[in-house]
């Protein structure tokens, strides 16, 4: 059906934003260009499906909630945290329904219910992909750190302390001690 697949075509490229949306919280630490949402999605998929594999949850879920966790910032940005005392945060199922309405019924059931089960937290696979959103900001804010960016502590600090997962909380640990370089010698 052609209007099913130019309702497709037309999410791809409101997805296509993510690729140009910068983390917004990254400036206020001083980054001249920091990274994309979709950049940052990526890392979290992956690391959500690592994190899922060591906790005995599904890895492929993990990393396709991971995938959706934050297409919602098409319709309203990447809002940093000192946004929330002046701004209702908007409910990513919301979102999610008015990106998904013109979608054929199958993909927009599939979209919609993996942000509600990323939402709802009430499965291992959703916690293990929270956890992989925190930690890739871990892992970012260390990395940014490691070529000079100062003040970057509240986010490792704030991510840190919101890891469910015993293997999130490993791998965050590891990280305060691990170079982002040490991949190059082994």
């Amino acid at each position: 059906m052609l209007e099913d697949a130019e309702a497709v075509a037309a999410f791809g490229y409101e997805l296509g934003l993510l690729k140009r949306l910068r983390r917004t919280g990254w400036w206020h630490a001083g980054v001249r260009d920091p990274e994309s949402v979709a950049e940052h999605t990526m890392r979290t998929a992956q690391l959500a499906a690592l994190i899922a594999a060591e906790e005995g949850a599904d890895p492929a879920r993990a990393a396709f909630l991971a995938l959706w966790h934050d297409t919602q910032e098409t319709r309203t940005g990447d809002l940093p945290h000192t946004a929330s005392a002046y701004l209702t945060k908007p409910d990513p199922r919301q979102i999610t329904a008015d990106q998904t309405a013109r979608l054929p019924g199958h993909s927009r059931e599939m979209v919609r219910a993996a942000v509600d089960e990323y939402e709802s937290r009430q499965t291992l696979e959703a916690l293990c992909a929270k956890d992989a959103d925190k930690l890739e900001m871990l892992l970012q804010a260390i990395e940014y750190r490691d070529i000079g960016v100062r003040r970057v502590d509240g986010w490792i600090d704030s991510a840190r302390k919101d890891l469910k997962t015993k293997t999130g909380q490993r791998i965050a640990e590891a990280a305060m001690h691990t170079s982002p370089l040490a991949w190059r010698h082994r």
